[in-house]
């Protein structure tokens, strides 16, 4: 019997988009764009921290003036009650995506770890 895994893939892609986790984040996120504050917060937010992945990505140094501005934004984040929600919201989407993702890998864990076990081959 041959299984499509992109099959259940896409049954667990519906799944998501209908879970508790996924609409509260869909209308936190709603939230958050139709609050014109909140939206230029949030957006100032995202830019700051994608311009430190990438300079941290391509090995330059982040300066003090960075670090402060990042930690002055983060502080703004948290202090905006529309934003601090959709914060919570990502961050219990989150946690649901690495379960789901330790219940996919699973397998390739009892796999290599059962090799581990056993130790090298003579």
């Amino acid at each position: 019997m041959s299984v499509n895994l992109y099959d259940h893939a896409n049954e667990l892609e519906r799944a998501i988009r209908q879970s508790e986790e996924f609409t509260e984040l869909q209308s936190m996120y709603d939230a958050v764009n139709n609050d014109e504050e909140a939206r230029g917060i949030f957006e100032n937010f995202r830019d700051i921290q994608l311009g430190l992945q990438q300079k941290q990505m391509s090995g330059e140094e982040i300066s003090e003036a960075e670090i402060e501005q990042a930690q002055k934004t983060a502080q703004l984040v948290q202090q905006h009650e529309v934003i601090s929600k959709l914060m919570e919201s990502e961050q219990r989407m989150s946690m649901m995506i690495q379960e789901l993702n330790k219940v996919i890998m699973k397998p390739l864990e009892e796999l290599y770890g059962s090799m581990e076990k056993e130790g090298p081959t003579q």
